[in-house]
């Protein structure tokens, strides 16, 4: 891109784990990020990527700063990329728009479904788009097998099982990822892009069931129009299947539709820069695109666990 061409950006959540992510993509595009902001100052990454970025640590501030660009017409802000916690996504995409800018959202885009109709309102008031990063839509493997199932039969119904377990510490149920108010729990957390998946794939859920939810476990079981998914999503190590665990292998990914594995454990770094690319064209997932997995996700959360009985994931035994 052209330097006449060249966006501008501004960056939510500098300090935060998806962060590096955004920064590649916004470089990778040959964009510039303008300003960030982040209540923690420990944002020394943005030196790899924008050292000249002007930094916030008040959104007060990060907003007057937004707001006196967009009136100087020199260095307005194209883009705000947000990644804070989820439950601020709301109010940081309401931000970006209030400044004339489009907003690109990392996942949940929110988490209640009422959010969604809100911010259609905004969108339409504002004129601007808000983007959802929906990352596993373009991985490779996920594209081939879509590909597959649209061109398979009409009334097939596959059986999938869906397994993620990636291995946190202590430190996360101290942070905004484990109070569920913040985070939506673990299922929203970690699942919304497998949820995402199944849903693109193989269509809307008719039923959802969800069998177990603690704080760091949870499982269920899904019926969507050509799938019936049993699914389970953990943050404790002691799942990990044994050899993988001796090895040391702190993550665990599968996902088997009729018993055959689809390999998505790579594949993961540059599908942000893939995201990027598609929004500057104009190609990016929506707000509507988001709507389904949202419904999934909240249904899940205030949902009464069944118990081990049903169809459930054979995982729960370990439980």
């Amino acid at each position: 891109m052209s330097p006449h061409n060249q966006k501008n950006f501004a960056l939510i959540g500098a300090a935060g784990y998806i962060a590096p992510r955004h920064m590649k993509a916004i470089k990778d595009t040959n964009n510039d990020l303008v300003a960030a902001l982040d209540k923690f100052d420990s944002v020394g990454i943005i030196d790899s990527y924008f050292p000249k970025a002007d930094f916030f640590t008040e959104p007060e501030r990060f907003d007057r700063h937004l707001d006196k660009l967009r009136r100087q017409g020199k260095r307005k802000i194209d883009y705000v990329s947000i990644c804070s916690p989820n439950y601020l996504h709301d109010a940081h995409i309401r931000l970006s728009l209030r400044n004339d800018a489009d907003a690109i959202c990392e996942k949940p885009l929110v988490l209640n479904p009422w959010n969604v109709d809100a911010l259609q309102e905004i969108e339409q008031e504002t004129g601007k788009k808000i983007y959802n990063i929906l990352q596993l839509r373009l991985h490779p493997s996920i594209i081939k097998l879509k590909e597959k199932i649209d061109n398979g039969p009409k009334d097939k119904i596959y059986d999938i099982d869906l397994t993620y377990i990636t291995s946190r510490g202590h430190w996360y149920f101290m942070s905004w990822k484990g109070d569920i108010e913040k985070s939506g729990g673990v299922a929203t957390n970690i699942g919304v892009h497998f949820f995402d998946m199944i849903t693109n794939v193989f269509g809307k859920v008719k039923q959802n069931i969800v069998h177990y939810s603690k704080p760091n476990t949870a499982a269920g079981f899904i019926q969507t129009e050509k799938a019936r998914v049993r699914w389970f999503l953990s943050l404790d190590p002691k799942f990990i299947p044994t050899e993988l665990a001796k090895q040391g292998q702190r993550t665990y990914r599968s996902a088997t539709v009729a018993n055959e594995e689809i390999e998505f454990s790579g594949g993961f770094t540059d599908l942000h820069t893939i995201s990027y690319q598609k929004i500057l064209k104009g190609n990016g997932y929506g707000i509507e695109e988001s709507r389904n997995t949202i419904e999934t996700v909240h249904y899940i959360r205030n949902a009464k666990p069944i118990g081990i009985k049903g169809d459930y994931h054979p995982f729960l035994l370990k439980v």
